[in-house]
């Protein structure tokens, strides 16, 4: 096997894996609030999120940026604690600065840290010329993206007929699913921020 599919498997796997649990988290975050018809704002969302991890993982694994190990395990949890506080506050994307596509610009920031906690594990695993083990691990990380994210969907849109048909009301079944999905994900985190936390 080559260096490529080697690392792009190790990507891959290290999102998908449930010892992952936080990636995911983050990711079920983002999708909670997107329906079939939103898919171009879902994906200026992925995307930013995409350029964000990419540049830090490039940067950190490279050697020209350093970052503590125990402060960015602990501001994992805390992007996703900030992303599902968001989704529960704001009711209307449509009524917020940029009809909500803000939401890429804080992806992307919160991108950075997510991939400086991939680097940190690629670190790990190699010692010798980078450039086709970042790019094969970032093209495993992105399979695995689209894999959690394509699950989410089919589990999003299944909750959002279980609540029609019980609440009638489509509108208002989107609105208790962004809400009991994010405020799920917020407990998860939040606990996961508590036990990171580096002081």
């Amino acid at each position: 096997m080559s260096d490529l599919a080697t690392f792009a498997k190790l990507g891959f796997h290290h999102i998908v894996n449930p010892a992952a649990l936080d990636h995911i988290l983050f990711l079920l975050a983002l999708a909670a609030v997107y329906r079939r018809e939103d898919w171009r704002d879902a994906l200026w969302v992925v995307t930013a999120f995409t350029v964000g991890h990419s540049i830090t993982l490039a940067l950190a694994v490279t050697g020209a940026l350093v970052l503590p190990t125990p402060l960015i395990e602990f501001l994992i949890p805390v992007t996703i604690v900030v992303t599902a506080l968001e989704n529960i506050a704001v009711r209307s994307r449509a009524v917020t600065p940029w009809n909500g596509r803000y939401r890429a610009v804080f992806t992307a920031v919160f991108g950075l840290v997510h991939g400086a906690g991939f680097a940190n594990y690629l670190r790990t695993l190699f010692d010798g010329p980078i450039v086709v083990p970042l790019f094969g691990f970032n093209l495993g990380i992105e399979l695995g993206q689209i894999l959690v994210l394509s699950l989410a969907a089919v589990l999003l849109a299944v909750i959002d007929r279980l609540l029609s048909l019980r609440r009638g009301d489509l509108l208002i079944a989107y609105r208790w699913r962004v809400v009991s999905v994010s405020a799920a994900v917020l407990l998860v985190a939040s606990r996961m921020a508590v036990e990171r936390r580096p002081w």
